[in-house]
């Protein structure tokens, strides 16, 4: 008897008119599971079927960016090991589509949600179970209600819901997990016994769903018409810049327009600004243009949209600055170097990480990797 529910074409459809607050309801205990066909990270196509002979199947919905998400990787990854000789299948799956996510949303880890980022987010946790991507109609998604990430769904072996909700109370702690849910439910399964708490709620940041793009827009666009301002520095500016009096992480960047690397990059850092502009960090920018070039700067820099994030307004206010972007005026460069970087060579671009109370904890001369940088400031921040 064929138990498996296909997806149809009013799921991929409902897609197009979700809202956050119009959710879907999450999948009622007994139902029968979903079809699906999904992508994974090893290149190939994975469907419902190929779980058949399994006892029991855990699907969880998860991506790259929450912190929930990223608390619970090596705690998924342990499911899947301590159960994959048991005739048990885990099944991770990224619900999430990146176009439904603001800059801001993405400070607690160094990937986004997008397909290819997948990849290099489960090496980084050492997953060895499917991963699988629904971002781009996000049908199975929908058909499942999965309202967050983490949210686990456990089916038994004729493939009826048995249980749907958080994975543990582990929550962001790192310390041992006290109260499995997922674990006690395949327990149940595999002994022959009913759920005992068949229905928990799941927790985690809500599913980024592709109608969150238009929302997504409108704060880009918010974002463009934010004014970009320079201001000179010298000596004097440059060491309180450099002595970090505020509470910030500061990410201190030296470029040039006439810097290819530093063009290249420049992007880069200003998103990186707004991924991380709830978490305490500030990205401050140092032109080293001939001072007659100042034209040129600017336009560079508004049209680059170096502006700065409203979280920090306040802190630059008490500091007694109006800018996040400047440009050397002090002659030397070299006086530059003794207030801010002493080991910097004079090579363009160079940047580095200070911590509040000015002690540099990460420098990089030449262009960034995206990827790295968000690491090296996750670590400064989290450290």
């Amino acid at each position: 008897m064929n138990l498996l529910r296909p997806v149809s074409c009013l799921w991929v459809a409902a897609t197009l008119s979700l809202s956050a607050a119009d959710a879907p309801k999450v999948l009622p205990i007994g139902s029968p599971a979903p079809d699906f066909s999904l992508p994974g990270i090893d290149g190939k196509t994975h469907a419902l079927s190929e779980y058949s002979s399994s006892k029991v199947l855990a699907i969880i919905f998860t991506c790259n960016h929450c912190p929930d998400a990223v608390a619970a990787g090596g705690r998924i990854e342990k499911l899947h090991q301590d159960y994959k000789d048991k005739g048990v299948s885990v099944v991770a799956i990224n619900s999430n589509n990146e176009i439904g996510l603001r800059p801001d949303e993405l400070g607690y880890s160094p990937y986004g949600d997008s397909q290819a980022e997948m990849v290099p987010f489960a090496k980084d946790h050492g997953w060895t179970l499917p991963y699988l991507y629904d971002g781009a109609s996000q049908s199975f998604a929908i058909a499942c209600g999965a309202q967050s990430t983490p949210h686990v769904f456990v089916f038994d072996a004729e493939r009826k819901l048995r249980y749907t909700g958080r994975m543990d109370d582990a929550g962001r702690s790192k310390a041992p997990v006290e109260k499995s849910y997922v674990v006690d439910a395949i327990n149940s399964l595999l002994a022959g016994q009913e759920v005992k708490e068949p229905v928990t709620r799941s927790l985690g940041c809500s599913t980024k769903w592709l109608t969150k793009k238009d929302a997504v827009a409108a704060d880009q666009a918010a974002w463009e018409k934010r004014p970009v301002t320079v201001a000179d520095l010298d000596a004097e500016i440059a060491k309180k810049l450099r002595a970090n009096t505020s509470k910030n992480l500061r990410l201190i960047n030296f470029w040039s327009t006439t810097c290819g690397p530093c063009v290249a990059e420049f992007p880069t850092l200003v998103d990186t600004a707004r991924r991380f502009e709830t978490r305490g960090f500030e990205f401050i920018s140092v032109s080293f243009d001939p001072k007659e070039d100042r034209s040129k700067v600017e336009k560079f820099l508004t049209g680059r949209h170096a502006a700065v994030v409203k979280e920090n307004e306040k802190a630059l206010q008490e500091e007694g600055r109006t800018t996040g972007n400047y440009h050397w005026t002090g002659g030397n460069p070299d006086k530059c170097a003794e207030a801010i970087d002493s080991e910097w060579t004079g090579a363009l671009p160079h940047s580095i990480l200070v911590s509040p109370g000015g002690k540099i904890v990460w420098r990089q001369s030449g262009e960034v990797d995206p990827v790295e940088l968000r690491k090296q400031i996750l670590k400064a921040l989290e450290g």
